[in-house]
């Protein structure tokens, strides 16, 4: 029989803005593996569970405590922010999988920060998008700038994510300064702190303006594309209908 372990993007945290799916996982789970700052935000509900985690930096470490805590027989569930496939561990899980073929993954979606936060700010990726993260730990600035170079080229929606930390406090900055080589000054854009959480804040500004932003690494950045704009203090990427607006005046017969 072989193990499973399951993979749960557990989206913000919040538990009304977790799935079904995600709650039913965590609730058969006999142990619940992860970050520290994402089990806290798991609240009360789960405190019973066994929890166990790593430092920052001990990614492979934590996977392989799933492995290994599910060759006990234990029902294991590794937990993410966000979505589990969108800068999560289950690419990392999988790698580490192969030298563990007794035990299966279920990999179960969240809600990435691109969704809620492009849902608090309005409708900024309803056309073609792309994500991009602002951090270099795993990759090279020289690849990202150019990813942030072709994704202007390209006109596309973009969410950034990881946009500044402590140690990258002018990348954002960065990231402007090259957005602005193609893109217009005045793009409509916006950001997201703290999604679904306390402190939640929601910023629209231009491209020049968010070039002098202060954000951190809870911090969702949309930039536009050129059909999108600012209505009633919403960022909307629209999809390119026409509207025929009816100008006449009703009146009473």
């Amino acid at each position: 029989m072989k193990h499973k372990i399951y993979v749960v993007g557990i989206g913000p945290g919040r538990e009304d803005m977790m799935t079904g799916a995600a709650l039913e996982a965590l609730e058969q789970s006999d142990v619940i593996v992860g970050y520290h700052v994402y089990l806290d935000l798991l609240g009360e509900k789960f405190q019973k569970k066994e929890r166990i985690t790593t430092p920052m930096r001990q990614e492979k470490e934590r996977c392989i405590r799933c492995f290994e805590e599910a060759k006990k027989g234990k029902q294991v569930a590794m937990i993410c922010s966000g979505d589990a496939g969108i800068y999560g561990m289950a690419s990392l899980m999988y790698e580490i999988g192969k030298d563990y073929p007794e035990t299966e993954l279920e990999i179960v979606a969240g809600i990435t920060a691109a969704s809620s936060g492009a849902a608090l700010l309005g409708a900024p990726l309803n056309h073609d998008f792309c994500v991009i993260s602002l951090s270099d730990l795993l990759t090279p600035w020289e690849k990202i700038e150019k990813r942030l170079r072709a994704a202007a080229e390209g006109d596309f929606a973009m969410a950034i994510y990881n946009p500044s930390s402590r140690k990258r406090k002018d990348y954002l900055k960065r990231a402007c300064d090259i957005l602005l080589d193609i893109i217009e000054e005045d793009r409509p854009c916006g950001y997201v702190e703290n999604i679904g959480r306390e402190g939640t804040k929601v910023v629209t500004c231009t491209l020049k303006e968010l070039r002098n932003c202060e954000t951190n690494m809870f911090t969702t950045v949309f930039i536009g594309n050129s059909g999108s704009e600012i209505i009633n203090g919403k960022l909307i990427t629209k999809r390119g209908y026409q509207i025929e607006r009816n100008t006449d005046i009703c009146r009473d017969n």
